[in-house]
């Protein structure tokens, strides 16, 4: 049980230590990584709807 007190009293004291941003940084930060996050979904959403529409393309049966 004392080493769990002591590990808690560890991490109080390291965050303590850490640095945190301003506001301002941190709404810059955050709406930089919405941007990459909703980009990153429009390509996998546009490279998913093209190679769905090429597997679909490859094994739709033409004969008919």
């Amino acid at each position: 049980m004392k080493s769990v007190v002591l590990y808690f009293k560890g991490a109080v004291h390291e965050l303590k230590n850490v640095t945190w941003p301003t506001q301002k940084q941190a709404i810059r930060l955050s709406i930089i990584t919405i941007g990459f996050v909703l980009g990153g979904a429009l390509l996998f959403g546009v490279l998913d709807g093209f190679l769905n529409t090429f597997i679909f393309t490859l094994v739709s049966d033409k004969s008919l």
